[in-house]
């Protein structure tokens, strides 16, 4: 029920969305224009143009995942309500990773237009570095925005956070993609990298959840 009710705000006030699309779009053309009007000059720098982008446009969006529940104190009524309070983080979590990774597919095909880039043969295996980066950058941004949902700071203290807990993602995102468009190169050690930040990041708001209300 918290899946639908946020997805339901979200196509209403189309905050994270509209915020996240524009952030990445504005990159895109910004490294589109002083690159060259092909977009050729990135070389081997476009995956990492690319999840730089993606890391940007998620520390907007993600870490906005608890805005919906600040007016009229609705998180108290949602921690209150019977049940688990992890499953509001999977809940939160799901959002998040639904945006992110619809974010990417919209975006990622203007990339290699713009960018000049030939689409990958192995596309399956880009899908799931997409599905594996958004889930990572999701994870790792509910937690942090739940965290500081009741700082005065919080808007800052996000992104500041978020980004060096996402290093690791970025890297191996952008690794597994370069090795994509590689010919002959094998993005499967970075791919099997993702999944265990994944788990990791995943797993870990499960673990500590019930003191994450007391930061």
């Amino acid at each position: 029920m918290i899946v639908a009710k946020d997805l339901l705000l979200e196509v209403r006030t189309k905050d994270m969305w509209v915020a996240m699309v524009a952030f990445v779009i504005m990159v895109l053309f910004a490294f589109a224009f002083a690159l060259g009007p092909d977009g050729r000059g990135a070389g081997r720098d476009f995956p990492g143009i690319l999840w730089l982008a993606f890391l940007f446009a998620g520390t907007v969006g993600v870490g906005r995942s608890w805005a919906h529940e600040m007016p009229e104190d609705s998180l108290t009524g949602l921690l209150l309500a019977p049940g688990d309070r992890a499953w509001v983080f999977l809940a939160k979590t799901v959002v998040a990773f639904l945006f992110m990774l619809g974010m990417e597919l919209l975006t990622t095909p203007a990339f290699f237009l713009l960018f000049a880039r030939p689409w990958p043969p192995d596309w399956p295996a880009l899908l799931l570095v997409l599905v594996l980066g958004s889930a990572g950058f999701a994870g790792v941004g509910v937690l942090l925005a739940a965290m500081a949902v009741h700082t005065r700071s919080g808007s800052v203290l996000v992104p500041v956070l978020m980004v060096p807990l996402e290093v690791p993602v970025i890297i191996a995102a952008v690794e597994a993609t370069r090795d994509l468009l590689g010919a002959g190169a094998n993005p499967w050690p970075w791919i099997h990298t993702l999944m265990a930040y994944d788990v990791v990041f995943l797993a870990l708001p499960l673990l500590i959840y019930e003191y994450v209300w007391e930061v």
